[in-house]
């Protein structure tokens, strides 16, 4: 082996183990770092049209990054909202509850205490507001982060272009180009993907608690759209929540009638129709691949799994339709 070839060969070896020590000690904040290029990916044709409208690539890229931000405090901030312009009523509501609360099924019942219950969810919602006071400085650290980020990376989208290519040899730019392009087109469809479900969700969850007689049928619809973008457990909460105050004032049948019609109708269709139709037309991805993705990368790397998981299967999908067109070319799939 000639000397260039050893030294390409170190080299590649030094950049494996300098990347598999980056990903050890920054683990924390690699799932920041992977949104923050998710984003930046999703943000770079509308950085693109306010640069063509002559808006300078600076200003365009920070005009681009609060948009982002921006949408991120719109999806967490309607439940502070709601919960705070509904506080007094919770707190009546809290004592107001008689002092046990029976469940009978023919000839079965169990007695939940509610004192103790409350005891219980007063203990656990002082844990987690002092979880998130000692939180809060890593939370606002990785904010800050991933908002420099997104602006560093649509400021300079070239220089992170040429830095990939640099390294490939021209005979396979085009593989790399094939998979920018499907990484590009999916994670645009994942985003859009998710607000039209959870847009869905709320539309159906405005019918739904209308029909069920809640006066805040529109804060609650508002509350199952937003929790749309919580993986695995979405609008199921505030459905089981529903059903559980609907027991403790004594009304099984609403009780019944919100937990068949909040399961089925908001919790399972937006996901079981919605997501799927949507991952055909947009990501160019089956359904049912994009169902495995997105639950399979849940459930395998947590939160970061809704956009990992479906964009690892629409590459691996790219990559199959690359080989088998090359083997096409060549004559022969063997």
């Amino acid at each position: 082996m000639s000397h260039s070839g050893q030294r390409q060969y170190v080299l590649a070896g030094l950049v494996t183990f300098i990347a598999l020590l980056a990903a050890v000690l920054l683990a924390d904040v690699v799932a920041t770092v992977f949104f923050a290029i998710t984003v930046a990916y999703v943000l770079f044709p509308l950085r693109e049209r306010l640069v063509t409208h002559h808006l300078k690539p600076r200003y365009a890229s920070a005009l681009a990054t609060v948009i982002a931000f921006l949408s991120l405090v719109g999806v967490l901030a309607p439940i502070g909202i709601v919960i705070y312009l509904r506080r007094l009523q919770l707190a009546e509501f809290i004592q107001n509850l008689p002092p046990e609360i029976v469940l009978r099924y023919s000839e079965f019942f169990y007695v939940i205490r509610t004192e103790d219950a409350i005891l219980y969810a007063n203990n656990t919602l002082t844990h987690l507001a002092i979880t998130g006071v000692q939180a809060a400085p890593v939370l606002a650290l990785k904010a800050a982060l991933f908002t420099f980020l997104v602006f560093a990376i649509l400021l300079q989208p070239r220089g992170v272009a040429a830095a990939i290519f640099r390294p490939i040899p021209p005979a396979y730019h085009d593989i790399v180009i094939a998979l920018h392009e499907r990484i590009r087109d999916t994670l645009f469809a994942i985003y859009i993907l998710q607000g039209a479900t959870a847009l869905g969700t709320f539309v159906l969850a405005l019918i739904v608690f209308f029909l069920l007689g809640y006066e805040s049928f529109f804060a609650l619809a508002v509350i199952a759209g937003i929790f749309q973008f919580i993986p695995i457990v979405g609008p199921s909460v505030l459905v089981v929540a529903l059903t559980a105050y609907q027991v403790s004032i004594g009304d099984v049948n609403a009780a019944l009638a919100v937990f068949a019609l909040g399961l089925i109708v908001i919790a399972f269709v937006p996901d079981a129709l919605i997501r799927p139709r949507l991952a055909e037309r947009t990501a160019d991805l089956p359904g049912s691949l994009y169902f495995i993705g997105f639950v399979g990368g849940i459930l395998s790397v947590g939160v970061m799994g809704f956009i990992a998981g479906p964009l690892v299967i629409a590459v691996f999908v790219e990559a199959i339709d690359l080989l088998s067109d090359r083997q096409m070319r060549q004559g022969s799939l063997f």
